[in-house]
């Protein structure tokens, strides 16, 4: 039996073993899917370790992902545009790098929410391996321009850079996010409410249509969708359902089969849905 893992930290949260049993079971593949929680420091070792021991594949969350690219030996296009990895593949000695995450969201946006992205002006909370994985995705999926703000403002300008869109992304201060005008489509890519809590978001950034999307899910995710929901938000969804698609994309990676999503998202979203109203 090959063995899998996510990487992260913390990591004991995590529903991804949840819900590669259930890719598993409905594939009729066998599965050994492990969370591991790895801090950066470590992260090199654990995962060496990991693939001593016969680690075929790995999912990789915060605050990992740029680390996780780093030690590819070879990374897909869309992990290199993003500069951050969420998905490793063993490749004899060496590991391959991929992100699912950017194209996870736009499945869950645009397939089970029904949202139309494209010419939306567009507000990226963060800037690290989160916000850095669903960029490009946003981008490519037709979204109008783009505003990152970050409370460093050359985390920011470095993921703007990598982007490579100047005329179309535009990096910002947190301080600046009172001057910025509406939007219609706001991505908070930050853990704030698992630290020191979220920044304080002017009611200003609401336009007529705007959708409110947090990475997160579960406890994670509710000051953020509270603030959603409280100024008039058109759609509210949290990072249930991107969660789901890009494991699927990674199970389809390592399986050479994709997985059916709507039942697990379902029985995950029944168990969540106190937190949460989407759409």
């Amino acid at each position: 039996m090959k063995h899998y893992a996510v990487f992260g930290h913390p990591v004991a949260h995590s529903l991804s073993p949840r819900i590669h049993a259930s890719f598993g079971r409905d594939a009729g593949i066998a599965i050994d899917y492990q969370a591991i929680d790895a801090g950066p420091d470590d992260f090199a070792r654990l995962l060496a370790e990991f693939a001593a021991r016969g680690g075929a594949g790995a999912n990789v969350t915060l605050p990992l992902k740029e680390a996780a690219l780093a030690l590819c030996a070879d990374v897909t296009e869309r992990a290199r545009r993003a500069g951050a990895a969420n998905t490793l593949v063993r490749n004899g000695d060496d590991w391959h790098g991929d992100n699912t995450d950017g194209e996870g969201l736009v499945r869950d946006l645009t397939g089970r929410h029904g949202l139309d992205l494209r010419a939306r002006r567009t507000l990226l909370i963060g800037a690290g391996g989160a916000a850095r994985g669903v960029a490009p995705a946003l981008l490519d999926a037709g979204i109008g321009d783009l505003y990152i703000v970050n409370r460093t403002p050359s985390r920011s300008d470095a993921l703007a850079d990598l982007l490579g869109q100047p005329g179309r992304v535009h990096p910002r201060h947190l301080g600046d996010i009172g001057s910025l005008g509406e939007f219609e489509l706001v991505v908070n890519a930050t853990s704030a409410a698992r630290s020191d809590g979220l920044p304080t978001l002017p009611r200003s950034l609401v336009g007529r249509r705007m959708a409110a999307v947090d990475l997160n899910y579960g406890e994670a995710a509710v000051p953020f969708l509270a603030w959603g929901r409280a100024s008039g938000a058109y759609a509210v969804v949290d990072g249930l359902g991107m969660l789901v698609e890009q494991a699927a994309l990674s199970f389809a990676r390592w399986h050479g089969t994709a997985p059916e999503t709507d039942a697990i998202y379902g029985e995950l979203r029944a168990e969540h849905a106190h937190l949460v109203t989407a759409d």
